[in-house]
């Protein structure tokens, strides 16, 4: 079963009619995909205030939606936004970005339940889409990933990895968000890495392949980068890093990662030739690429006793900024591994989007904090109280507008300009 929804039927009427576009053609998205379009959590843009007072960051709207996990996607017209309905349904929302009111909507049988000491907080849709400007990349909990016209809502393609490559359905669902690169598409799904054509879904090659069972469910979501003079993936599952070659699907090298229970969950960070992790109930690495010729090289730079949990840190001037397993946050020199603060506890759980010298970070509880980026000392500008209830997904933020996507809801805040 599945089902194609217009509602909001005046916009609806005019998009049909050509008169009104979600995404502008030619355009790049706003913020397309899992932490920005970087895919590192850094905008660009004048200062943030070191205010979050309602004066200075005003909700515009408030839209109450079934829940999700998945954070926002952002064109200049639209926020896409994603839910798990009555335990049944999988479902995607275009929202007006200016109204908040409902553009489309597409839904399709996708409810899960994933294991019970994981699922305290509900087994909702955990992935955070990919959108090129045209298209809507959604992977459903079940292993399915599900192509969308951005435009009308309507279902272009859909794979279904359990089905095609015989797999078992993951533990904790399709919980890694799906990369864009050009024409492709990198996932995390039917216990391996995948890259497909963004056009029609079709495998280009698999690689990764796990044994099955409990650990074979990736958390962390991949990137793409330069290491060592050659431009390629990043890919950390239940328990490695590994590089892969785009083009050829090869696995350049690989690094195993020490965790409890595989929560290697944070998005694997790039600095300079190395990589930077951390997982749950064990420590942080930074691991270095070197290359001879085609052959590389992966060895421990340092290591230190901060124990992440589910926060990728930003990076800013050589610093990682990296919320704990322990609620606290720290400052890490990347260079040396040198912890140079640590905070007092905060929530269980931190989406950070930094720009400037300014973070951004949103605990679970909704609490949204505004930190200076100092090596020094902690420094918080600001905190304020922006959720109803509690908020899991990512932060999205593009121009003056931030987007909360909290458990059962999804608001539009807007920085004031000068003439308000």
């Amino acid at each position: 079963m599945r089902q194609h929804l217009l509602t909001g039927s005046l916009v609806a009427l005019f998009a049909l009619s050509g008169q009104f576009s979600l995404v502008a053609e030619d355009a790049l998205p706003a913020w397309n995909q899992w932490r920005g379009p970087q895919r590192d959590g850094i905008v660009e843009g004048k200062q943030w205030p070191d205010s979050l007072s309602e004066d200075v960051l005003k909700r515009k709207w408030r839209i109450e939606l079934p829940p999700s996990y998945s954070g926002p996607i952002v064109s200049d017209s639209a926020v896409f936004v994603t839910g798990t309905e009555n335990g049944e349904f999988e479902v995607v929302y275009a929202l007006d970005r200016s109204s908040g009111d409902e553009l489309w909507r597409a839904k399709w049988p996708g409810a899960m339940t994933v294991p019970f000491f994981a699922a305290a907080n509900g087994s909702w849709i955990r992935s955070t889409p990919a959108f090129d400007g045209q298209s809507l990349f959604v992977a459903g909990m079940r292993d399915v990933l599900v192509s969308l016209n951005a435009e009308t809502g309507e279902e272009q393609w859909r794979v279904d990895f359990v089905s095609q490559l015989q797999t078992p359905l993951p533990s904790f669902g399709f919980a890694s968000s799906p990369l864009l690169d050009g024409d492709w598409l990198y996932v995390q799904a039917g216990g391996s890495f995948i890259k497909l054509d963004k056009k029609n879904g079709k495998i280009v090659w698999r690689v990764l392949i796990e044994d099955g069972g409990m650990m074979d469910s990736a958390f962390s979501s991949p990137i793409i980068t330069t290491l060592a003079g050659k431009r390629q993936l990043v890919v950390q599952t239940r328990q490695k890093l590994a590089g892969v070659d785009p083009a050829t699907g090869d696995v350049l090298w690989e690094q195993e990662v020490p965790s409890f229970r595989g929560m290697n969950i944070l998005t694997p960070v790039p600095f300079e030739d190395g990589v930077f992790t951390s997982t749950y109930q064990n420590k942080s690495w930074l691991f270095q690429l070197s290359r001879a010729g085609e052959k590389f090289t992966c060895d421990e730079l340092w290591d230190n006793n901060a124990m992440g949990y589910m926060s990728t840190p930003v990076v800013i001037d050589g610093h990682a900024y990296l919320h704990l397993q322990n609620q606290r946050f720290t400052c890490i020199d990347l260079k040396t591994g040198e912890r140079k603060w640590t905070s007092t506890p905060y929530g269980k759980y931190c989406s950070m989007i930094a720009q400037n010298d300014r973070i951004l970070a949103l605990d679970e509880r909704g609490q949204l904090l505004l930190l200076k980026a100092n090596p020094e000392e902690f420094e918080l500008l600001d905190e304020r109280k922006v959720c109803e209830g509690e908020a899991w997904a990512h932060l999205a933020v593009h121009r003056d507008d931030v987007i909360v996507r909290e458990l059962n809801a999804v608001s539009l805040f807007r920085w004031a300009t000068e003439d308000e």
